[in-house]
């Protein structure tokens, strides 16, 4: 059975009881923080990422934030900003900051469903593993510009392209 067809028939769904399914059918560990509000931490090949998820009924938005700790030193914080505008120019849905107070690196997206629309299991399947491969795809440029000390645009050589296609 696919995810989505536990969905049909079931009439008005709310996003965050969608995105625990896809959770249970992960078998990922996640919290249901609130009615409006999922949090999981999900392994990558590089580091574990801790990902939220929040319905905000008032604009209708599911947003994402997918978060891991970062504290560059002051010094390199320069490096940091250009290569965020670096990485983010490469980013067609969602978008990398830096939370300097909470010394944690951001990738956030937001998924609009204005005028009572449904967010299909797949659309939220599809948007959780593009925050997970974005924050892969960049970690080790972030590395080698942070701690590396190499220059923004060298350290984005590094980046793992995204493949297209089928092995």
């Amino acid at each position: 059975m696919t995810v989505s067809e536990t969905f049909l028939d079931e009439g008005e769904i709310h996003p965050i009881d969608v995105v625990e399914t896809i959770a249970t059918h992960y078998d990922w560990d996640f919290d249901r923080v609130a009615e409006n509000q999922i949090a999981m931490t999900l392994e990558g090949q590089w580091r574990s990422y801790a990902l939220t998820l929040a319905w905000s009924p008032s604009d209708e938005t599911l947003r994402l934030l997918c978060t891991y700790e970062l504290d560059p030193p002051a010094d390199r914080l320069p490096a940091l900003y250009e290569l965020l505008n670096r990485m983010n120019d490469l980013c067609w849905a969602g978008s990398f900051t830096w939370w300097g107070e909470e010394k944690m690196m951001v990738f956030r997206y937001g998924l609009v469903l204005a005028g009572d629309q449904v967010a299909s299991p797949e659309q939220i399947d599809t948007m959780i593993h593009a925050a997970l491969m974005s924050a892969e795809r960049f970690y080790p440029a972030v590395q080698l510009a942070i701690w590396g000390g190499r220059e923004p645009a060298a350290a984005m050589d590094i980046a793992i392209a995204e493949a297209y296609g089928r092995a």
